[in-house]
C-alpha cells in the first residue's frame, strides 16, 4: 500500500558555487526534507508566488491554472511519485467539472509551481522520502547510508548562501543580480 506524506515548500534556494536551484520540501509533521534540483525559471516562478508577487503577464504556471479554471477543473493535489535515475516524477490530480478525478504526469518542479498557485496540497510517496529524503536525527540508530545522506545535505545547505528574494532571513541578492 502506498503511503503519502504531506509536504510543504520550505524554501527555494540557489547553490552559490554552481548557481543551480533547489526547492526544499519539508514533511509537514516532522523534520524530514526532500531537496529537488530544479531549473532557474521554475525556481523563480515558485519563489515569486511564495512572496506574493506576480508577473506583468501570466507565466506558464499561471496560464495552466487559468486553463483549469476555464474548464471548470481544479487541482486537488500533487504527488511526488517516484525517483528514477536521480529524476523526480510527479502527478497532478485534477477534479474535472463533471466531478471525476484524472491524473496527469508532470515534472515535479512544474507540479509544485502549480500547487503553490492554487494552494493545493503537495504529497510525496513515502518510498521517495525513504530513498531521497534527509532527516537530521541525533539517534544512534541512523544507518551509515542515512548518515552519509545527512552529511551531504548539511554540506549542501551550508553552501547555500543566498535564498531567493524574500525567502528567509538574511536574503542576499537574487540570482540575476
Amino acid at each position: 500500500m502506498v503511503r503519502l506524506v504531506e509536504m510543504v515548500v520550505e524554501s527555494v534556494r540557489v547553490h552559490m558555487l554552481s548557481s543551480q536551484h533547489v526547492v526544499i520540501l519539508k514533511e509537514s509533521d516532522r523534520d524530514r526534507y526532500l531537496p529537488i534540483w530544479i531549473g532557474s525559471d521554475v525556481a523563480n516562478a515558485i519563489a515569486m508566488k511564495l512572496q506574493g508577487l506576480s508577473a506583468e503577464r501570466p507565466l506558464t504556471h499561471d496560464l495552466m491554472v487559468s486553463v483549469l479554471g476555464a474548464l471548470g477543473s481544479t487541482l486537488s493535489r500533487v504527488v511526488v511519485t517516484h525517483v528514477a535515475e536521480g529524476t523526480f516524477h510527479a502527478r497532478l490530480y485534477l477534479e474535472t467539472a463533471a466531478g471525476d478525478e484524472t491524473e496527469v504526469d508532470s515534472r515535479t518542479s512544474d507540479a509544485i509551481a502549480v500547487a503553490v498557485r492554487t494552494g493545493s496540497p503537495i504529497y510525496a510517496d513515502e518510498r521517495v522520502l525513504d530513498e531521497a529524503g534527509v532527516e537530521p536525527d541525533g539517534s544512534d540508530e541512523a544507518s551509515a547510508a542515512d548518515e552519509e545522506r545527512l552529511d551531504m545535505f548539511r554540506e549542501f545547505v551550508n553552501s547555500l548562501d543566498v535564498d531567493l528574494p524574500g525567502q528567509g532571513e538574511g536574503s542576499g541578492p537574487s540570482p540575476e543580480s
